[in-house]
């Protein structure tokens, strides 16, 4: 029997002196980047998208690629997604530009659609055996460019530069407002303070535009988590339940990879909807996360931060994908979502499907 609930490994060292001091911001405060920049003709009332995380693996990208064709696949049929967003970890072990043609450019040269993403902690980490470089210098350089032009290290890709604000910011879309977190290095994630405020502010703007758009938030270490490898996150479940409670916002939906495979979980309230959290991080890394068993005696779920939060929808046996939509019908947006596992000859099922009517 598995766990219905989320988990905390116990004994787990403290790693936080891991973390890494943020780059400067490459655009402007409040670091807002409108999607009509990058997908100009984007539809006001049906919004299709991927979301995937932890693709990357310095052992094997087999995985990776026939995810990848999974997804390419999707773009021949109607009502294709219009873009991807990655959930962090794109480049193992380091985020060294060195890896990232074979990690990220060379994999998803064929991906007919621009490619928005948070970082990760190993895309955040820094190799001390390698040159001498600064903390998601190369992911900034992808992803954070002040113009789209071709990266240096991508070995002559067609695709071209991302042009995000920060490392942390928010993706203004006619559906949605998309805030996409950085949660830095150590295993169970760090946000700093100035980032914190920050938040704060997006979540008061965003609620602001409700009920027209949705609210979503990423954040690479998934909060809620039963798996055996990480478990959940207690600072960071610390962090936005105490963010929530301060601002008087929720987000209707928060995705994570970090862990490698797929939940869905629910988080109940006495007062207010509840928040659906997904994690999706079985994108690529060859080695997955099970869920942990009720007889294994390194998990405990019996911690207050865990009430009223219910394990779904789980699936972990191959890699995967989610396809998640927003769409308009009146005044009414419904989100869904279907993920999609990947097995190694290729054969595509989907393993979980959820809808969510907003008020």
């Amino acid at each position: 029997m598995k766990y219905s609930t989320p988990v905390q490994k116990k004994d787990q060292p403290d790693d936080s002196y891991k973390f890494q001091p943020l780059p400067a911001p490459t655009g402007k405060f409040p670091y807002h980047l409108d999607i009509t920049q990058v997908i100009p003709d984007i539809n006001t009332q049906k919004m299709t998208f991927h979301l995937a995380g932890d693709t990357g693996s310095l052992r094997s990208i087999d995985f990776q690629r026939k995810v990848i064709t999974a997804m390419q696949a999707q773009f021949e049929h109607d009502n294709p997604p219009q873009f991807l967003f990655h959930l962090g970890d794109v480049v193992y072990n380091h985020g060294e530009a060195s890896q990232y043609h074979r990690q990220f450019f060379g994999p998803f040269q064929h991906y007919p659609a621009p490619i928005f993403a948070i970082a990760g902690n190993h895309d955040s980490d820094v190799n001390p055996a390698a040159a001498p470089y600064h903390s998601l210098e190369p992911f900034v350089k992808v992803f954070c460019d002040t113009v789209p032009q071709e990266v240096p290290f991508s070995n002559g890709s067609s695709r071209k530069s991302m042009i995000q604000p920060n490392v942390y910011w928010t993706l203004n879309t006619p559906l949605a407002n998309i805030i996409g977190m950085h949660s830095n290095v150590p295993k169970f994630g760090i946000v700093t303070p100035e980032q914190q405020e920050w938040l704060k502010s997006e979540l008061r703007r965003a609620d602001g535009e409700r009920p027209g758009k949705a609210l979503i938030l990423c954040i690479h270490h998934a909060p809620y988590s039963a798996d055996i490898n990480h478990g959940s996150s207690i600072p960071m479940i610390t962090l936005l339940e105490g963010i929530y409670e301060e601002t008087g916002v929720r987000p209707d939906i928060v995705f994570s990879g970090h862990v490698h495979n797929y939940q869905r979980l629910l988080k109940r309230y006495d007062s207010g909807r509840p928040v659906c959290y997904i994690v999706a991080g079985g994108g690529g890394y060859d080695e997955l996360h099970p869920i942990a068993e009720l007889t294994d005696n390194r998990f405990t779920n019996e911690l207050a931060l865990f009430q009223q939060v219910t394990l779904e929808s789980y699936y972990y046996q191959t890699h995967g994908f989610l396809r998640f939509q927003i769409e308009k019908t009146g005044e009414q947006l419904e989100l869904s979502g279907n993920y999609y596992a990947v097995a190694d000859d290729g054969k595509v099922t989907m393993e979980d499907e959820f809808r969510i009517k907003l008020p």
